[in-house]
């Protein structure tokens, strides 16, 4: 007897691919403001009394590096990779958070990359989208 897997719905396949796209730009997006962080600390403006003092250069590697993970990811949910699922979902979320540090210096940026880390996280977890191979 064979067990019916019925085909995903077109909608979660094309949300996912969405997704791909956006962590692909996010990313591309992530380490440009890393690279401006890096080459100019007085790029970023620091606001007083903050609670995360860190160094805007310290920021800039951080958003680098977790850009070009973030953009690889992308592409590899693109792919159709399963594992990419749950390694977008990780990233996404360690993008989040590090842009939720990054507010008080960018805060209209900050909030639109948290909202589309929230997206990417909604739409790779939507049921239907991936099935074990044949």
């Amino acid at each position: 007897m064979t067990q019916y897997e019925p085909e995903p719905s077109g909608w979660a396949v094309g949300g996912v691919l969405f997704a791909g796209a956006i962590m692909i730009m996010v990313g591309i997006f992530q380490g440009i403001a890393g690279i401006a962080a890096i080459a100019d600390d007085a790029f970023y403006v620091v606001t007083p009394n903050y609670v995360f003092d860190l160094d805007p250069t310290a920021w800039g590697w951080i958003h680098l590096l977790l850009g070009i993970l973030v953009a690889l990811a992308g592409f590899f949910l693109i792919a159709g990779r399963v594992w990419a699922g749950m390694v977008a979902i990780a990233l996404a979320t360690l993008s989040a958070v590090a842009n939720f540090f990054l507010i008080p210096y960018y805060p209209f940026w900050s909030i639109l990359i948290i909202a589309l880390d929230v997206w990417v996280i909604w739409a790779v977890t939507r049921p239907g989208v991936y099935r074990a191979p044949a």
